[in-house]
């Protein structure tokens, strides 16, 4: 990985301290990538006051942030990360509640009157093994909820999210008199599993807490280190799992005569599947439908009784969303069937994130925020990811406007050169073993997008 010059002050004691990264070498990274520039002059305003402690911050948490890394947890797991997200809380002035929704944490900081901003992060990790070759790699390995041995890794950023949170609220703690309200600070977990928000809500989320105002959250993405992405509307996709059990009879593999083959009527529902998309979705429409496991059998020369398919769904609209979900039903049907199975497949739900939806007027109010700090260069606005994000539901459940952004996490000279080389697909995305996000500038930009976007609604004093 491509390391980018960092400016380093002496302590009184002789030791380093991080500062800053070089705006010169920035701005030029980020010309380089497409006419992203810096501004010199940043609007000032309550945020600046609020960030002004942030280059001293910088190295705990670049050393919290290693540590999270270090020390993933999954889903529904992840008490020492929570564990720590709350003493910081603690640390910092906020009221804690901790073991919402199992491991969910809630810190609430009040500030005299005015509106209530809840800021939401995400803490679990993957049953992915790292291959970052990164010194502070995961090596960490756990027994899953089905009883296995797994690998674990942050393959998809959730550790730099619980840094951005813990460091927005301290810098926001500690800069009291530059605005007035009631700052929520959730630490969320089973994100990566679609329980963690609906965990938090059924455990009395809403009951317990005051309503928020608005709803903030951001995720590391592939893109330059530095900017920021976003839009109004759809920003993360719909998806639904379901686990298909095919059934058939077995036989010797030399007497498939014998045999109703649920591989073949597998492999028969895979093919058909592909055609939803590409034949009952229109043009202008959305849809991804992608089978992630196909198991049948335990011997070549054994027809089984039955085949396992595992598929995806990813939709933008509620109606094709429908349309989909009732196709694969139909096609499932038909292909057993067709085949002569003995009885009727069976369709399981897995999981389901709900459509995220970022509310126009409060996206709007959050963009103009940032493009005020970061100058407008460096503020793109994107099309709706196919990604899924279970954030979606605090604020549809709580009826409260939301918005949800990207961060870039990818070194931008890295970003650059594989742009001009037609090759951005070959980066490591989200999930990916090899998926690490350059910590510099990626911290501090994804604290200063939580202090910006959080100061409109608190104002200043």
């Amino acid at each position: 990985m491509v390391h980018r010059k960092q400016t380093v002050a002496r302590d009184a004691k002789g030791g380093s301290v991080l500062v800053h990264q070089h705006r010169t070498s920035l701005s030029r990274l980020l010309t380089a990538i497409g006419g992203i520039k810096l501004m010199n002059t940043p609007q000032v305003n309550s945020s600046d006051s609020v960030l002004r402690s942030l280059d001293s911050l910088l190295p705990d948490l670049e050393t919290f942030y290693k540590d999270l890394h270090s020390h993933p947890e999954l889903s529904m797991q992840e008490t020492r990360t929570a564990g720590l997200a709350a003493d910081r809380l603690r640390a910092a002035g906020y009221e804690v509640s901790t073991g919402v929704g199992k491991t969910g944490v809630v810190g609430v900081l009040r500030n005299g009157g005015g509106p209530t901003v809840m800021l939401r992060a995400d803490m679990d990790a993957l049953p992915i093994e790292e291959a970052t070759g990164l010194s502070y790699a995961s090596k960490t390995t756990v027994t899953d909820r089905e009883g296995k041995t797994v690998p674990v890794g942050h393959m998809c950023g959730h550790d730099m999210h619980v840094a951005w949170l813990t460091g927005a609220a301290k810098l926001l703690a500690g800069a009291r008199t530059a605005w007035h309200g009631t700052l929520m600070a959730v630490f969320q977990p089973g994100e990566e599993t679609a329980e963690g928000a609906q965990a938090m809500i059924d455990d009395g989320l809403f009951k317990r807490f005051t309503k928020p105002d608005v709803v903030l959250g951001q995720h590391v993405m592939v893109g330059p280190s530095g900017t920021v992405a976003g839009r109004a509307g759809a920003i993360t996709s719909a998806a639904d799992s379901l686990q298909i059990r095919l059934f058939g009879r077995g036989a010797h593999g030399s007497m498939p005569q014998a045999s109703i083959d649920p591989v073949v009527m597998a492999a028969a529902t895979v093919m058909r599947l592909q055609t939803i998309v590409s034949r009952e979705v229109a043009a202008a429409e959305a849809a991804v439908v992608t089978v992630g496991v196909l198991q049948a059998g335990t011997k070549e020369n054994v027809i089984p009784d039955e085949a396992l398919i595992k598929l995806n769904v990813r939709t933008f609209d509620a109606g094709v969303r429908k349309r989909v979900l009732a196709a694969i039903e139909r096609i499932v049907n038909a292909e057993a069937e067709a085949s002569g199975a003995p009885r009727k497949p069976e369709i399981k739900k897995l999981d389901n994130y709900p459509l995220n939806v970022n509310d126009r007027d409060a996206s709007k109010r959050v963009v103009d925020a940032f493009r005020g700090h970061f100058g407008a260069e460096r503020v793109r606005e994107t099309g709706p990811a196919p990604a899924s994000e279970d954030f979606g539901s605090f604020g549809t459940e709580w009826h409260a406007p939301s918005v949800f952004w990207f961060v870039g996490g990818t070194d931008p000279a890295l970003y650059a050169k594989a742009k001009e080389a037609n090759q951005l697909n070959e980066l490591p995305v989200n999930h990916s073993p090899k998926f690490a996000p350059v910590i510099h500038p990626t911290l501090r930009t994804g604290v200063e997008t939580l202090v910006v976007a959080t100061c409109p609604w608190l104002g200043a004093k």
